[in-house]
């Protein structure tokens, strides 16, 4: 009796718990989108601003735009066609998509120590070829 009891309040509790556990961790949507803004913010602040910050960005109104950013700003960022210099302010709310590549100063200096060391190998084993 004890066993038929505890199971039944086992499978009870599963199903309490399947019931309304989605419904207690689902966010609303404004928060979800407020979150993803912040997101967008910090990673337009980590990319930079200038020539360099490349970016493509596509809106939630299904725009696309190419360029790099030109001005970081508190609400919005401004990204600057780099063909025709027309600037378009974006605000991060608007945000569907981001792209950018802008290497850190970590990842150059990463890339040319691989390149000299494979220079030396090269060399090395160039060498060790004409000796032989």
């Amino acid at each position: 009796m004890f066993k038929r009891n505890l199971s039944l309040m086992l499978i009870g509790s599963l199903i309490f718990s399947l019931a309304v556990a989605p419904s207690v961790l689902a966010h609303p949507k404004k928060e979800k989108e407020a979150a993803f803004a912040a997101k967008v913010k910090a990673g337009i602040a980590k990319l930079g601003a200038g020539q360099d910050a490349r970016i493509s960005v596509k809106l939630r109104n299904k725009t696309k735009l190419n360029g790099y950013v030109s001005h970081i700003g508190e609400d919005a960022f401004v990204i600057a066609d780099a063909k025709t210099g027309v600037t378009t302010e974006v605000a991060y709310p608007d945000v569907a998509q981001v792209k950018g590549n802008n290497l850190s100063t970590g990842a150059t200096i990463a890339i040319a120590v691989g390149i000299a060391v494979g220079v030396v190998f090269l060399i090395g084993f160039i060498l060790s070829r004409t000796l032989d």
